[in-house]
């Protein structure tokens, strides 16, 4: 197995002040790519640490991709940490200080002395191209290890790692294969409940099930080598069968996405009234390209179940909408949903079994039980069903 490694770098990645959203997104990439992490390390801004690491890992890893440091300021230190690891100087890149003053004048702006300092490379470094930033990367060998030096800036860093250092890893490491991993996502059973269910499942050679908790949903993940695809893909159904009504998507795109091409497949638009969700759902569904007819947020206000059914149902017909979609605010642990379709009007009133969880986590939730809805009526299925520790106390059909 070739080992690739991972050096986050920088002051504010390693006493926690900015949440390191590259690292979690370099080891999904490369799992899905066949080049799987075996280790991450984060060190601070410290020329002698860096160094020290470099030296350190280049004597374990075959590939470290090292993120952060390139920046024009004098704490950003990788390109001097990877000369100095190789004992050799510095030396500026013609070619990119050409460019980089292009990038400064195309925008009217002039180039500051400082920003030269991102032209300069280790000597024996070869340049890996930045096509939407002034940070070039670079890579160079240090003992047995491939480095990669990429900038900290998202949009930049995942440009260069598709686009730059991945073609570079297919070409040296020709031989391997991506893994075939099937997924699906549920919402409303724990993830113990689920694992004792699967758990006695006889798993192919080489083959793993994963469980991703991210609240309110559960992703199961069956993950093994491309030789075991059929194997696979013959117990996944299996899989399906055990999470029953609580699988809500299969595959990476999301609800959202889901409901949206659902959505537009069937020429149907919203119209959506948000109290306790704030605009979440609204906002998970447009960012998902939904047909949206209409979208506020109101004051949080008393009503009974019949109210919001009755309310729903005129505010569809109101709008000229195919589908309206409206939550509540909250009153005493009870929450109402209500969904107007041209078939008929449901709504249910539910209460958190559970208040542990914080302001945020309870409106996640809300959203997800209020898609699941809309997504249960899309698929033909009775609106309710089980979530977890949310409990339906009453439902109601006009």
């Amino acid at each position: 197995m070739i080992n690739v490694e991972m050096l986050s770098t920088g002051d504010e990645v390693l006493h926690g002040q900015i949440v390191d959203t590259n690292a979690a997104w370099l080891a999904d990439f490369l799992f899905t790519q066949g080049f799987p992490l075996s280790r991450r390390n984060t060190v601070g801004d410290n020329l002698h640490d860096l160094v020290a690491i470099l030296r350190e890992r280049s004597e374990h890893a075959d590939v470290l991709i090292v993120n952060g440091g390139l920046g024009p300021t004098s704490d950003d230190l990788s390109a001097l940490a990877a000369a100095t690891a190789k004992g050799e100087a510095l030396v500026l890149h013609e070619a990119w200080l050409a460019q980089m003053e292009r990038f400064f004048s195309e925008r009217g702006r002039v180039m500051a002395p400082s920003n030269r300092k991102q032209a300069e490379i280790p000597a024996s470094a070869e340049l890996v191209d930045n096509p939407v930033g002034t940070a070039c990367g670079f890579a160079l060998e240090l003992n047995r290890c491939l480095i990669f030096f990429t900038p900290g800036v998202p949009s930049e860093f995942k440009v260069m790692v598709e686009q730059q250092i991945l073609p570079r890893l297919q070409k040296r490491y020709a031989h391997v294969e991506p893994p075939l991993c099937l997924r699906l996502t549920t919402f409303g059973r724990s993830e113990s409940d689920l694992a004792q269910s699967l758990d006695p499942l006889v798993l192919p050679p080489g083959v793993t099930m994963g469980y991703r908790s991210s609240m309110p949903i559960i992703e199961l993940k069956l993950t093994g080598p491309a030789a075991q695809r059929d194997a696979m893909l013959a117990l996944w159904p299996e899989v399906k069968r055990v999470a029953g009504e609580s699988l809500i998507f299969e595959g990476t795109d999301g609800l959202p996405t889901e409901i949206a091409r659902q959505l537009q497949a069937r020429q149907l638009s919203l119209t959506l009234s948000e109290q306790f969700t704030a605009g979440l759902v609204a906002l998970q569904l447009s960012r998902a390209g939904a047909p949206l007819l209409a979208s506020e947020v109101i004051p949080a206000q008393e009503e009974t179940l019949a109210q919001t059914a009755r309310w729903v149902r005129e505010r569809r017909r109101s709008h000229f909408a195919g589908l309206a979609l409206a939550v509540t605010g909250l009153e005493s642990d009870h929450l109402n949903f209500a969904l107007s379709t041209p078939d008929g009007t449901w709504a249910l009133r539910v209460k958190f079994s559970a208040t542990r969880h914080s302001l945020q986590v309870r409106q996640e939730v809300s959203a997800m039980m209020a898609l699941n809805m809309l997504r249960r009526w899309l698929a033909g299925k009775p609106i309710a069903s089980e979530h977890g520790w949310i409990n339906v106390v009453e439902s109601l059909a006009l």
